[in-house]
């Protein structure tokens, strides 16, 4: 535990390196800590911040800088949330109401990055298979044909097919009437159990046609349903602290990529109540080792299916930033929860 004069510095330390960005010396404590120490007693305290493993020394300078264990204790005991203005609560809200349900998990991650200026990311529902509510097949060459497929929540798709012989412009619109009309409304796997069963009962000609669209269009949405959106990550160039190790950035963007290690944290956030905050180390991911993630969960009807967050250098402003993912979430599951999105 510290002292109340410690953790008053220790607040003025953070909170004026969040703002500046350059290490903190003991002169400009004094001015910014409100208290009346000299700056010797001020560089005691610092000294024991220090040893304690809150602060550190940069070598090339006089002045100190946070730790993660720092920025934990600032965040855990320290911090003052500052409130988002009704203007920009109206901005948000309007972001994100009424919209299709692919597209609301698209613009919540556009959201998070551009009120923040880091990655804003979103992992998408856990849902059953997206319902189809049109299928359309259009000819791009002799045996080149264009499937179009769009779903119940808004999405569409577009899978080229290539078959064994030409299909003329009626033939590719009977095959489409049949599939409307039997079909709309279930997922893939649906229409192939009941397909399956049926198909006997189609033209010959018309059944490698039936077939090549149930695997195209299920292939399309598979690869549709990414595990989650990411927006900004541009924005991450601007931030000096990791710009200057243009190895560590690759690894983040290569992260990125990969998604796998990504979804295990936000996994973990689905699995806790309100907003996670990851600090450096904390993630278990060695590649955002110079970086924060704060993460909160979002429902649809009550129950949780997903998470928000933002990525961004662990000196962010954690007094804007856990707010807006609060907020973003609980605005998510009220837009996913309307009967138009049907999850």
């Amino acid at each position: 535990m510290l002292d109340e004069r410690s953790r008053t510095l220790l607040k003025a330390l953070v909170e004026h390196y969040i703002a500046d960005g350059q290490p903190v010396g003991s002169r400009a404590l004094s001015r910014f800590s409100g208290l009346d120490l000299s700056p010797a007693t001020i560089r005691n305290v610092m000294a024991d911040l220090e040893e304690a493993g809150f602060v550190a020394s940069p070598h090339t300078s006089a002045g100190r800088v946070p730790t993660p264990r720092g920025y934990r204790f600032f965040v855990d005991t320290l911090l003052t949330m500052r409130p988002l203005e009704a203007r920009q609560l109206g901005e948000m809200e309007d972001a994100l109401q009424g919209r299709p349900a692919s597209q609301v998990i698209s613009s919540a991650s556009q959201l998070l990055s551009s009120l923040t200026r880091f990655a804003g990311v979103v992992m998408a529902p856990r849902r059953v298979g997206t319902r189809i509510r049109q299928i359309e097949f259009l000819n791009l060459s002799e045996k080149r044909i264009l499937l179009i497929i769009v779903t119940t929540d808004g999405d569409v798709q577009n899978r080229i097919v290539t078959t064994e012989r030409g299909y003329s412009a009626s033939e590719l619109q009977t095959a489409a009437n049949y599939l409307n009309q039997n079909y709309a409304g279930l997922d893939f796997e649906q229409i192939r159990q009941r397909l399956s069963a049926e198909i006997q009962q189609l033209r010959d000609d018309m059944k490698p046609l039936m077939t090549l669209a149930l695997e195209a269009g299920d292939a399309a949405l598979s690869e549709s349903s990414m595990p989650y959106v990411i927006s900004g990550e541009k924005n991450l160039l601007d931030v000096e602290e990791l710009s200057s190790n243009m190895k560590r950035l690759r690894e983040l963007f290569d992260l990125f990529e990969q998604r796998s290690s990504l979804i295990r944290l936000l996994d973990v956030s689905n699995r806790a109540a309100g907003v996670q905050i990851f600090i450096g180390g904390e993630s278990g991911i060695a590649t955002l080792d110079e970086c924060s993630v704060i993460a909160a969960p979002y429902t649809v009807d009550g129950q949780i299916v997903g998470s928000v967050g933002v990525i961004g250098p662990t000196r962010m402003a954690y007094e804007r930033v856990i707010p807006i993912v609060d907020i973003t979430a609980k605005m998510l599951s009220s837009a996913l929860s309307s009967p138009q999105n049907g999850y």
